[in-house]
């Protein structure tokens, strides 16, 4: 209707007798004038007019819209209508037909593009929308999404394409058939992205706030980000690590959600006992330990049992008969101690246990679970555990293994010094 008011304006102002590319150069002025003026009006009092409207509701979801710029975008397609509808004007002779076909497949184009644009922007808005949900928040939605919004381009050009040559979209889908290998090649990490993706979206395996390991990448930290083709891990030490998704299914990785979600964290670490301070205990030091309050019972019971075996062991066979020994009370002692610790989980996997000797020692391993997950305080935790382990084994008559050391070796040389003196 204004197109038609304003070529009945200009057939008044007498443009009939103007040169036609004069009056196509007005006329196209006025077009660009129209344009600009309808731009105007839809962004800054339509859109404005939204967003007022938007900031009332108590919904989130339209004000991620207006964010990501959704409907400043769809704003564009005003102008885009104009030019279209304009073609009749600016080429209103007979035989100028080609010029408005021409005009006319521009602009429809150009709506073809803000439309994939715009369609964009709105999937963007839905990603921000999810991140913001807690039930979302943990998802790899930005892949999909990536996925979509790579499809709707794809689409976009090919109805692009096929605006410009006159074609339909079908038969240009039936002339890219031949080059399917090529794309294919082009869109191969695309395609192996979205599957790794779907995998470790349908099974659960990672989510973006996780720890997890990846040892042949050098990752170990939290998951920042998880897209089609990258997964992003901050590291402890803040350092960031940038791999492909494909790389958590086919190099694998450890997650460390069951972990988080148990309640505990892993202790497995172990002391090492010289065994040549390995002995049995005399009964002035089982005297001496029956006063450690949590050691009491073990040995009041422990000492019950050796009495009844060895009244069923004849008086000479000294070798069958049975002795407290000083690393089997130790290990009590450990067991003990760390039942009464009050930041040990009680209710999780808990085990003191002797290792196989070696050259380095006989090692006695703690493998329990910490109430505290947070590294600093869980470190803090083990340490303080062994400090005292440590510190109480020549309570026992333990000694912990270490390899000899530069004051050891000097230490055996000055005594042969003496003794060859």
């Amino acid at each position: 209707m204004i197109l038609e008011r304003l070529a009945s304006l200009l057939d008044r102002l007498g443009l009939e007798n103007v040169p036609p590319s004069m009056a196509r150069l007005v006329l196209a002025g006025l077009v660009a004038l129209a344009c600009w003026l309808l731009y105007l009006v839809t962004r800054r009092i339509v859109v404005r007019a939204l967003r007022l409207i938007a900031g009332r509701t108590r919904v989130t979801w339209d004000d991620v819209l207006f964010r990501q710029g959704v409907f400043e975008r769809l704003s564009l397609l005003a102008p885009a209508v104009v030019v279209y509808n304009s073609a009749t004007v600016l080429f209103p002779r007979e035989g100028e037909e080609a010029g408005v076909e021409l005009v006319q497949r521009l602009a429809s184009v150009w709506m073809v593009v803000i439309a994939a644009q715009t369609a964009s922007r709105l999937f963007d808005a839905f990603g921000a929308y999810a991140r913001e949900q807690p039930a979302t928040r943990d998802k790899p939605i930005r892949s999909y999404l990536q996925v979509a919004k790579i499809l709707i381009w794809m689409a976009a050009g090919i109805t692009s394409v096929a605006v410009l040559m006159d074609r339909s979209p079908v038969a240009i889908l039936t002339g890219l058939g031949a080059a399917t290998a090529i794309l294919l090649l082009v869109f191969r990490d695309s395609i192996l992205g979205l599957l790794a993706s779907v995998q470790i979206s349908g099974y659960d395996l990672v989510r973006v706030g996780e720890w997890i390991e990846v040892p042949a990448y050098g990752a170990d930290g939290e998951v920042v980000d998880i897209s089609l083709h990258t997964v992003r891990v901050r590291n402890w030490d803040k350092t960031v690590v940038v791999l492909p998704t494909t790389a958590l299914l086919t190099e694998g990785f450890k997650n460390w959600r069951g972990m988080t979600e148990s309640g505990g964290r892993r202790i497995k670490r172990s002391v090492a006992i010289d065994m040549g301070t390995v002995r049995f205990l005399e009964p002035h030091e089982l005297e001496r330990l029956s006063q450690v309050g949590i050691l009491g019972p073990y040995l009041e019971r422990k000492q019950q049992e050796i009495a009844d075996w060895n009244r069923a062991v004849p008086e000479g066979d000294q070798l069958r008969r049975r002795r407290l020994t000083n690393l089997g009370t130790f290990r009590a002692y450990v067991e003990a101690y760390l039942r009464h610790h009050p930041e040990i989980h009680q209710e999780m996997t808990f085990l003191v246990r002797q290792l196989a000797p070696g050259s380095e020692g006989l090692p006695i391993e703690i493998y329990v679970f910490s109430k505290e997950q947070r590294w600093a305080f869980y470190e803090g935790i083990v340490s303080d555990v062994f400090d005292h382990l440590l510190a109480v084994l020549p309570a026992f008559g333990l000694g912990a293994f270490q390899q000899p050391s530069g004051s050891d070796l000097r230490s055996v040389a000055a005594a042969l010094r003496t003794v060859n003196t």
